[in-house]
């Protein structure tokens, strides 16, 4: 009953009806308007019952030190004024101080736009097809391998698989992305996301709490329950600094004999912008994040990524796009071009499951190649394929898997196959009749973004390693490539979180991004984990401090320059209210200040640090 009681009176409308006959008994007074009761006991009681509830609260609930708050200061301040018969001045102080935590509220409110835009994208229904017809449920009801029909225009509701159709997405909600993604069968769709184009049937792979939008929503929400320790900082200052405005107060009366200077100290003595800068600041900057396509988990996150001296990068998935196209068709047998190369390779790796043996058949499709069929198809596990079509027996697979069968590489070849793998290539090749025909490389590519993002990191002082499980020709390329400074190659997932661990022993202050299982200890033994590829790898998302929601590795850059900024941003604020409260001390001391005057000063300088803290919202770290 309390609690309602508290928040009615907490709300705007309410506060302002107490502005209002705060302002009455300005006007009365300085008409000299005299009437049996101020008008200012009404913003007495309406906005300062809920700090007298606060303080209360915290008394009895908290524990040692925290039991002293601003709440507290400014109830003893309000009463001291009463008793003085100051009632302008108590309803000042606490009007003023219901105005802040007001705009704290409002402030914190618009940097969750983000969240509320997620929350309100959350589909509530969807069309289910069972026996060829349509039907409307509820998404509560959609289970796991359910097929679903999106007609254009409308959200996906659950993660799935496009079994039927073909369309673009509009994706921003997940990656920030203003630009559709094409989409086909095969291709996975989130939940959230808007089909815009053609109608698609989609077989749904997970559901409710597990899907992509909802755990994108669960992220942002404990993100907002997380406090950084430079906000634990700024309450524990608060905490010390209520006693010790209650002792230099009581020292002012004892040596001076004035109230009004006593109770005018505890006023402009109020913590009230040291506890109300920080929490802002955060949410402004976890606010803008989310508005870029940036999940920070916790504020402790956000602060340690602007100490962050080392940025590791895992290569497949994260600087690479990790997906591996034909980039070289190289024939050696005369009379073999790479058209009918290509056609030949296509043909044995048909039948195949394996992704170099599908992009082969990818590519020769994309080129219109005629694909003949092929016999006697058959696959060893890790070494290739053979296949009998257009009258030769076609073996396609690694250089062991053709010796293992009696080809022999020849040595004219063998420079070519050199230059391909130290290009960190994957080849394929390829012998007919016992005679080899040649080969084709497949390559990863590395991301747009990548030499950009390591660029702006350099520029801010900022060291890069590769650590890869991939070899290192292959990790050395694309480390040139993108201008990263040092290369760790071919390590177990145990051995990233060893080099991790070392270059924190040396001092070094480490962030890994990755993207897959086998990055997620290294992203907890990182002094910042950011998961890469949008929600792409459960487990790397939950072990890591960041989840980025698409694949531009530059939003690296861009978090370390919002962390930056936000720190200073909470200096300045911090600086700020110790400055402007030392000041009207001082000025409280010397009868300059009188309670009514003082609370409009320091109040006043609250709402400011306050608003210099909101900024973050809104300003560009591009």
């Amino acid at each position: 009953m309390l609690k309602r009681i508290n928040d009615f009176l907490s709300g705007v409308p309410v506060t302002l009806v107490g502005g209002a006959f705060l302002l009455a008994s300005l006007v009365l007074s300085l008409t000299d308007t005299a009437i049996a009761v101020d008008p200012a006991w009404v913003a007495v009681i309406v906005c300062g019952v809920p700090l007298l509830y606060l303080a209360v609260w915290r008394i009895v609930h908290l524990h040692g030190i925290a039991k002293i708050s601003s709440a507290l200061l400014i109830s003893v301040a309000m009463i001291a004024a009463i008793l003085i018969g100051d009632l302008f001045a108590a309803g000042e102080v606490a009007f003023i101080m219901a105005i802040g935590a007001i705009l704290e509220d409002k402030t914190t409110e618009r940097a969750r736009k983000g969240l509320k835009k997620l929350i309100g994208l959350a589909p509530q229904q969807g069309r289910r097809i069972v026996d060829g017809r349509a039907e409307m449920i509820p998404v509560t009801q959609i289970r796991t391998g359910d097929v679903l029909r999106i007609l254009p225009g409308e959200a996906v509701p659950v993660d799935g698989e496009i079994i039927r159709g073909d369309t673009s997405v509009d994706q921003s909600v997940m990656t920030g992305e203003s630009l559709p993604v094409d989409k086909g069968v095969g291709d996975p769709v989130f939940s959230g996301t808007i089909n815009r184009f053609g109608a698609v049937d989609i077989r749904a792979s997970r559901v409710g709490e597990d899907s992509s939008l909802q755990k994108l929503i669960r992220l942002v929400q404990e993100a907002e329950e997380r406090r950084a320790p430079i906000q634990r900082i700024a309450d524990r200052w608060a905490s010390y600094l209520v006693p010790l405005a209650l002792l230099i107060a009581l020292g002012s009366y004892l040596f001076q004999r004035d109230i009004v200077a006593a109770v005018t100290v505890l006023v402009v003595f109020c913590p009230c912008a040291l506890v109300l800068a920080t929490p802002t600041a955060i949410m402004a900057a976890i606010g803008q994040a989310t508005r870029h396509g940036v999940v920070i988990k916790s504020g402790e996150a956000l602060e340690r990524m602007g100490r962050v001296d080392t940025v590791a990068f895992d290569k497949t998935g994260t600087l690479t796009c990790g997906r591996l196209t034909v980039s070289d068709v190289r024939p050696f047998a005369a009379g073999m071009d790479e058209r009918r190369l290509l056609s030949l390779v296509a043909a044995a790796e048909a039948q195949s499951e394996h992704p170099l043996g599908k992009a082969v058949v990818a590519c020769a499709e994309q080129r219109g190649l005629t694909i003949a069929e092929a016999e006697e198809f058959q696959m060893t596990a890790g070494r290739g394929v053979s296949a009998v079509t257009a009258g030769l027996r076609l073996l396609c697979g690694s250089e062991a898997y053709l010796r293992e069968n009696g080809v022999a590489i020849p040595v004219a070849a063998r420079d070519v196959l050199d230059g391909l793998h130290g290009q960190g290539k994957a080849v394929v090749l390829a012998a007919a009749d016992g005679a080899y025909l040649g080969a084709i490389a497949l390559a990863d590519e590395l991301r747009e973004t990548a030499a950009a993002a390591v660029e702006r990191l350099h520029a801010m002082g900022v060291r890069t390693v590769l650590l890869t499980g991939d070899n290192a020709p292959a990790a050395r390329y694309f480390a040139d490539q993108a201008g990263v400074m040092e290369v760790c190659a071919e390590l177990l997932p145990a051995q990233k979180v060893e080099r991790i661990e070392r270059m924190r022993a040396q001092g070094r202050r480490v962030c890994m991004l990755g993207d897959g299982v086998n990055d997620a200890p290294a992203l907890k033994a990182a002094d910042v984990g950011v998961a890469m590829g949008g929600m792409g790898c459960d487990i790397a998302v939950e072990a890591a401090d960041i989840a980025l929601m698409g694949d531009d590795v530059q939003k690296v850059a861009y978090l370390k320059r919002l962390s930056v900024a936000t720190a200073r941003t909470i200096r300045l604020s911090i600086t700020l209210s110790l400055c402007i409260n030392l000041v009207a001390i001082v000025l409280s001391l010397m009868h300059i200040l009188t309670p009514t005057t003082g609370a409009l000063v320091h109040n006043a300088g609250s709402c400011f640090v306050v608003l210099i803290a909101a900024l973050l919202y809104d300003r560009r770290f591009a």
